[in-house]
Order: structure tokens, then sequence, then C-alpha cells
């Protein structure tokens, strides 16, 4: 698929945005805003074409992946009305489909990162999780030891326990992964590097480093 966005549009809306977070100021710049809104959608409908060899996405498309920019304020002390992010979780069924992905997420100020894991899980899959890790925790290990997913992603990231969670010996040999109550992989990126030409690519590479990883915890989870 031949590349066609421009991802500075993008971020320049959204650190914008940071200052202005109202609905007027929204309504009267609407189309930098679709402008910065397509531009990211093609940059996920471009690696959704590029990542198809390496991954079955079915019929996706980026419409089914992104989130929207509206933030839900009912239970929230923010009452700012839009996120200053552009988001998409990437998998065959789309963002709704329930199945641990890819997750790109865009954000002036260096505060963009490619990531995949369960962030915030229920207790069901989180329970799973553990119960994997008590019957082989080697398997895990492996998996996130291997020299391509390290230097893309360094250690695995999320809230942990303070101690054993229920159920499980504070002794227990693999205690530290046990207490996970999240189990992300994080890769971090610069405005630099979002905007670089190798940014496709660069993506590219680094997701295939994350696959074995949701690969695994789509396995335990369901």
């Amino acid at each position: 698929m031949k590349n066609s966005f421009d991802l500075k549009p993008t971020l320049t809306f959204l650190a914008q945005l940071e200052s202005h977070n109202n609905k007027a100021w929204f309504d009267a710049h609407r189309s930098e805003y679709l402008r910065a809104k397509t531009n990211f959608e093609n940059f996920v409908d471009c690696f959704i074409a590029d990542f198809r060899p390496i991954e079955n996405f079915g019929d996706l498309a980026a419409a089914s992946c992104t989130f929207r920019i509206n933030r839900d304020i009912r239970f929230s002390k923010d009452k700012s009305p839009y996120k200053t992010n552009m988001g998409a979780h990437i998998m065959r069924g789309g963002r709704k489909s329930g199945l641990l992905g890819y997750y790109i997420n865009l954000a002036p100020h260096d505060e963009s990162f490619l990531a995949g894991g369960m962030h915030m899980p229920e207790s069901e899959p989180l329970n799973k999780f553990r119960q994997a890790i008590d019957r082989d925790a080697k398997k895990f290990e492996k998996i996130v030891g291997r020299k391509e997913f390290v230097q893309a992603f360094g250690k695995i990231e999320g809230e942990k326990l303070k101690t054993a969670p229920q159920g499980f010996a504070r002794d227990h040999p693999a205690i530290e992964w046990l207490k996970l109550k999240e189990v992300v992989a994080m890769h971090r990126l610069t405005d630099k590097q979002v905007l670089s030409a190798d940014f496709l690519p660069n993506t590219i590479q680094t997701f295939k480093a994350l696959k074995p990883f949701i690969d695994h915890l789509n396995s335990v989870t369901r």
C-alpha cells in the first residue's frame, strides 16, 4: 500500500489541543482535526497492509481500530472534553474483538509509543495468565527474554501487588510474574522518530518482535 500519511499535522493539532481543550476551539478547528485524524488513520491502514504477511488481520481497516477523541468524563474529575492523543488497537476484529493486539499511541512532546499486552485487565484473564505462569513460567520467560523483544521493549511493565496474589505462595519461584496486575510491553517514541521516513518500517519491525508475546497472552487468557 502506498504511504499516504503525514503525521506532522497530527502532532501539531494535538499539541494545540492541549492548550485549547474546549468545544468552542475544537469546533472552530474541526478541519485541522479531520486532517489530523485522516493522516493517523492512513498510517494505521498502511501498517495493517504491510503487516498482513506477519499477522492475519482478516478484513480489518483503521476505522474499526482507532479510538474516539472524545473523553468519557462522566466519572472523572478532569472535565476536559477531548483526549490529547490518538490511539489504535490493531487486531483481527478491531478494538472491540476482545483479542490482545498491537497498540499505537500518537501524542506530542515525545509521548508517543508502541505497545501491547494486558493493560488494566479484568480478573478472569489476569487469573488465567497467573495460572499459566504457575504451570510453566519458563515459556513466558523465554518469549520476553528473546533478543529482539528486549531490544524493542526492555522489561515488562505494569502495576504490581506488594505481596503474592491469593492462592499463591510468597516463595513461588515465579512470584514477580505472579504479582503483576498488568502485563505490558512498551516502546517509547520521540516526535523525531514518529516524523522520520522510517517510522512505518520501524513500527513493522517493533511489532514483529512483539507478536510472540501477543500470541502467547491470547493463547493463555482466552
